[in-house]
């Protein structure tokens, strides 16, 4: 034979071959396919064992990174949920250096809400993380199988373009409850200004806020329609309150027997309807009105004693008033009588 011949020859059982391989293992053939195939020259088996040992291999590599990695993710989002929260505190504390008698205003209450909300937050995040993981390594897998995934791409596309459209507010909601649990703007009982309507918050979901006003009314309000918050709640509060005098009072008395009053208060340890957690202040005159003159007292207090702490100052000031015969004033009037035209 001559040698163009055998040359010939050999390049036809190489492309014979190299078919063969082809046919069995694919355009780009796998080691252990292309293995069993040159060692059993059998189509059907080297392609089948290809099958079997190649693609459950990787769907398993992909199972596994998918688990390390939604493992790795819950981590993350715990320790973030966990920061977030502990610099919070750790600002609410920095709030309250003067406290009375070194209280800490964070008590259990306040821890049980910090857990409660971190739980929540991180519960959330890991959720969503978890289901955009395995979300693509499901895809992975399916294609490991040699499932089509362009259709099935475009018809959730398409399904989540309606579905989108159809739950525009639902996922206004739930972004606005996502951000109001980040930003710690409220919690389960806080009292609350909406807009819409004040009370006490009983529950919090991503979805709504459920309020009870002071007459006792449940008020469902979706987290979407909330455009601002007024917390009166978190950290410290002020007892607020103005005083009428009469116009003929010595201001400079009554101002003191404010202070007085307030600095017994702030003293008196048999007091538990609230606490005042730095010394009082009046501000002196904030007004001169009509019927009276209108002096200022500010009292900062715990959070959500200030009504508890300003309802008892109230009566105390009274009291001290009546006791230093300081008037508290009444409407009065100069009525002048047009007598012009009557017969002398």
């Amino acid at each position: 034979m001559s040698p163009h011949l055998f040359g010939l020859l050999q390049n036809t059982v190489a492309d014979t071959a190299i078919d063969s391989l082809t046919d069995a293992c694919g355009n780009n053939p796998q080691q252990i396919c292309e293995w069993v195939f040159n060692a059993s020259n059998n189509k059907n088996l080297a392609s089948i064992v290809g099958w079997a040992v190649d693609r459950p291999l990787k769907i398993i590599v992909v199972f596994i990174a998918a688990f390390i990695v939604s493992r790795v993710m819950k981590r993350a989002v715990t320790h973030f949920g966990e920061r977030l929260t502990d610099d919070k505190k750790s600002r609410a504390l920095a709030q309250i250096k003067k406290v009375k008698a070194g209280k800490i205003l964070i008590d259990e209450q306040q821890e049980a809400r910090t857990k409660a909300r971190t739980e929540t937050l991180t519960s959330v995040l890991s959720s969503g993380a978890n289901l955009v993981i395995w979300t693509v390594a499901g895809l992975m897998m399916m294609g490991e199988l040699g499932i089509n995934l362009g259709p099935l791409i475009a018809g959730a596309g398409i399904v989540g373009v309606a579905v989108g459209f159809g739950a525009q507010s639902i996922v206004k909601d739930f972004l606005s409850g996502v951000f109001m649990l980040v930003e710690d703007q409220y919690g389960v009982g806080d009292y609350i200004d909406v807009g819409l309507v004040s009370g006490t918050v009983e529950r919090v979901t991503l979805r709504t806020t459920i309020l009870r006003d002071g007459n006792g009314s449940i008020w469902y309000i979706p987290n979407g329609e909330i455009a601002r918050v007024g917390n009166t709640s978190q950290v410290w509060a002020r007892a607020l309150l103005d005083i009428d005098v009469a116009y003929d009072t010595d201001l400079r008395q009554a101002q003191e027997v404010l202070k007085s009053v307030a600095m017994e208060l702030w003293h008196d340890e048999e007091f538990t309807g609230g606490d005042i957690i730095e010394e009082p202040t009046v501000s002196g005159v904030q007004s001169l009105g009509a019927d009276g003159i209108t002096l200022r007292l500010v009292a900062k207090t715990n959070a959500s004693d200030q009504w508890a702490v300003a309802r008892e100052l109230r009566l105390r000031i009274k009291e001290a008033f009546d006791e230093a015969g300081i008037e508290m004033p009444f409407p009065q009037r100069t009525v002048w009588i047009n007598r012009q035209g009557e017969e002398s």
